[in-house]
């Protein structure tokens, strides 16, 4: 199991697959969730990439140290990981946190990214959701993660897959609530900690970008995808209806045939000559 040390210590893990001879995509996921949240994924992009999924610092299999964390120090964390493996330029794809995090390395680590793509995230704080975020994190603190039971994951699980078999059968949702306190407390302050600045940055972005949510998103709204959209240049907006914030589990098929025939125009050149296609809309 691959890992490397971060530049304070820390041990980041994180797994690898798919063909070794393909370009090279580095998965980055959100807030309580590690790389098993990318579980419906193996398989359809392992067949066409050679992928590599870190544990955020804090869950999963990487070392959990005391807060506080940062969004900029994750970011330094996956490409950390690029480097180890003595890759010059990827495929950067992250979901809701884990989609800043990519915002992040993306606007400061340009030169690495072959691609983005941002799933179900935003590029600024509304004061609804910072009040959210707070209250988890006072919640989570006082009473562990089962306190994210009562009303927390009605925001990460749609109601369509809430109504069909309930959050307990929601892969993302078994992940997040594994997950010890401390740490997703730590990571909530490092989005909370996080500077909109990176928003005012993404019109410098020029690698080919994918925005791709769902269309019952309640944490991050289609609204915050569109922002992102009309922000960072010749980028596609994809909205898969019916699909809620955790959209690569609720709807796999359609999330991954979008991101992957992406990944096959920017691999192919098509991306690259500012071919944009968008809004667009995928069944779930």
């Amino acid at each position: 199991m691959p890992e490397i040390v971060a530049g304070d210590g820390v041990a980041i893990h994180y797994e690898v697959w798919g063909r070794r001879a393909a370009t090279p995509i580095l998965m980055i996921q959100g807030l309580g969730a590690d790389s098993r949240g990318w579980a419906l994924q193996r398989m359809a992009f392992g067949r066409r990439h050679r992928c590599f999924a870190p544990d955020n610092r804090g869950v999963g299999q990487s070392g959990r140290p005391a807060g506080p964390y940062s969004l900029q120090q994750m970011a330094s964390d996956a490409v950390g990981v690029l480097d180890a493996e003595g890759i010059e330029m990827a495929h950067v794809m992250g979901a809701s946190m884990g989609g800043v995090i990519a915002q992040f390395i993306a606007v400061s680590h340009p030169e690495r990214v072959r691609s983005l793509t941002l799933a179900c995230t935003a590029c600024r704080h509304h004061r609804w959701r910072r009040e959210l975020l707070a209250e988890w994190a006072e919640d989570v603190g006082a009473h562990g993660m089962s306190a994210l039971t009562r009303d927390g994951l009605q925001w990460l699980v749609g109601p369509r897959l809430r109504r069909r078999f309930g959050v307990w059968l929601n892969l993302l949702a078994r992940i997040v609530l594994a997950q010890p306190p401390e740490p997703f407390v730590s990571q909530i302050n490092a989005i909370l900690d996080a500077s909109d600045d990176v928003r005012f940055a993404l019109a410098d972005v020029r690698a080919p970008t994918l925005i791709i949510t769902g269309s019952q998103d309640a944490l991050t709204p289609v609204g915050d995808a569109e922002e992102l959209a009309e922000l960072i240049p010749h980028a596609r907006l994809v909205v898969i209806t019916g699909a809620a914030h955790g959209l690569m589990v609720e709807a796999p098929n359609g999330f991954n045939d979008a991101v992957l025939s992406f990944l096959d125009d920017v691999d192919s050149g098509v991306a690259a000559r500012g071919r944009q296609i968008g809004p667009a809309a995928e069944t779930a």
